[in-house]
């Protein structure tokens, strides 16, 4: 289980059914100890009680004059008993509730005044709690020892103990819950940090924030700073790639320049053949530059994008700037995009995907540029439409290729879409060239 919460409640569980037990067993023995005290106290008082009453007739013959009151003892089988047993004449004297049992005590040796405890067998088939003890009554040829028992049914002892058991297990599973749930509580509160931890990568991510901010537990603090040193040190290194793949590019775009300049120079001169290699060569190179130069400046996954982008905002910035151009501005433009309509890539990525693909538009489109907002099952889908020649079908398997150019007679690297590959494989965007039925080309970006 992955869970710290599910491990938690696991262990919790099972510690707090394992603690119930123990603790419903510990109550079970203290409460049956304390019956038992109680019942041996009682039948002590019962045999003293005999003690204090028994005497013997003139004749010799033992009896009791003043019988104990509890009811019990006369009922049969009531579940309290007595005996008293006179060894020298070996006669017997037994409560009405023996009815015709005789209790079978032990032939074991008494010091006078001492209680023994036995468990025998009863009148009824179960056992007994039985008290013995040796007294020394007057006789009229003088002292002689007597043995009183007094007994009780073991039943008496297991029923009250059953009893307390199933009283006490509703309240033990009642605390079982009550721990439970408070255990559940003390997680929630104590795992609430780890919580805010979390939260605060997803700001992270979500580029609202650049480092974990607020107050953290003592646990927690060396693992917050640690993790603010490692956002700070790929911060550092991401702004060093960037800043040298630019630093790269734009020292490669002069020397470039010149190179080109000499190739036309080179053909000025008639030297034809080779200056066309040199511009050839010069192209390619420029070409990649500037799509080094373009990726630099993409999220390199869409969790660093610095913010959601407005669809509207970032498509008005482009058709303004597009429409400044001199091929722009003879363009008709209809735009129909609703405010408001935010998509998950950051705004700068946006504006490259959407700039090349209208920027594209405006070199192909004759007279009109159509840009609509659709919804595919909730998920916006923009669809930008010219008026153009459109392209082969050949040509449009190969119109996201790098480098790919349909008509050099059009000026142009040929990256531009290539770039919008890269974007669009970034943030998991679905982009769909065809033909237009009534001519030209139709681009959708579903976000």
């Amino acid at each position: 289980m992955q869970s710290i919460r599910g491990r938690f409640l696991i262990v919790s569980a099972a510690s707090v059914f394992l603690a119930m037990v123990l603790a419903t067993i510990v109550f079970v023995s203290i409460f049956t100890r304390n019956l038992e005290r109680r019942i041996d106290e009682e039948l002590t008082g019962h045999i003293n009680l005999f003690a204090g009453t028994l005497r013997f007739a003139p004749d010799g013959n033992l009896e009791l004059p003043d019988r104990p009151a509890d009811r019990r003892f006369t009922e049969p089988y009531g579940g309290l008993y007595w005996q008293v047993e006179d060894d020298r004449s070996k006669r017997q004297l037994r409560s009405p509730s023996l009815w015709d049992y005789v209790l079978p005590l032990p032939a074991d040796i008494h010091e006078p005044g001492a209680v023994h405890r036995y468990t025998l067998p009863g009148p009824d088939g179960g056992e007994l709690i039985v008290q013995e003890r040796q007294i020394i009554v007057a006789a009229p040829e003088g002292p002689r020892p007597v043995r009183v028992a007094a007994a009780i049914d073991e039943s008496v002892l297991a029923e009250a103990r059953r009893a307390f058991t199933l009283d006490i297990i509703p309240f033990m599973a009642v605390l079982a819950a009550f721990l439970i749930a408070a255990s559940l509580a003390q997680l929630t509160f104590g795992l609430r940090p780890v919580s805010s931890v979390s939260e605060g990568l997803n700001r992270i991510r979500e580029r609202k924030a650049e480092r974990l901010t607020g107050r953290f537990p003592k646990e927690l603090q060396e693992v917050v700073a640690a993790m603010n040193r490692l956002l700070d040190a790929q911060s550092v290194i991401i702004q060093k790639a960037r800043t040298r793949s630019a630093d790269l590019a734009h020292g490669l775009k002069t020397p470039l320049t010149v190179v080109a300049n000499d190739a036309a120079t080179l053909k000025e001169r008639g030297q034809t053949e080779i200056g066309d290699e040199l511009a050839h060569l010069a192209g390619v190179m420029q070409a990649h530059v500037e799509r080094e130069l373009a990726r630099s400046r993409i999220a390199a996954t869409a969790e660093l994008r610095a913010s959601d982008a407005d669809l509207a905002t970032a498509l008005d910035r482009i058709v303004r700037t597009l429409k400044r151009t001199p091929k722009g501005a003879d363009l008709a433009w209809q735009v129909d995009v609703p405010p408001a309509v935010t998509v998950e890539v950051d705004p700068h990525d946006l504006e490259e995907l959407l700039g090349n693909i209208l920027d594209n538009a405006v070199k192909w489109a004759r007279s009109t540029i159509t840009v609509s907002l659709h919804r595919d099952e909730g998920r916006p889908r923009l669809v930008i439409e010219d008026d153009g020649p459109g392209a082969d079908p050949a040509g449009l398997k190969q119109m996201l290729e790098r480098g790919v150019r349909l008509d050099s007679q059009k000026p142009g690297t040929g990256i531009g879409l290539s770039i919008v590959k890269d974007i669009a494989s970034v943030y998991d965007l679905t982009i769909e060239i065809a033909n237009r039925d009534a001519g030209g080309l139709r681009v959708s970006v579903s976000f």
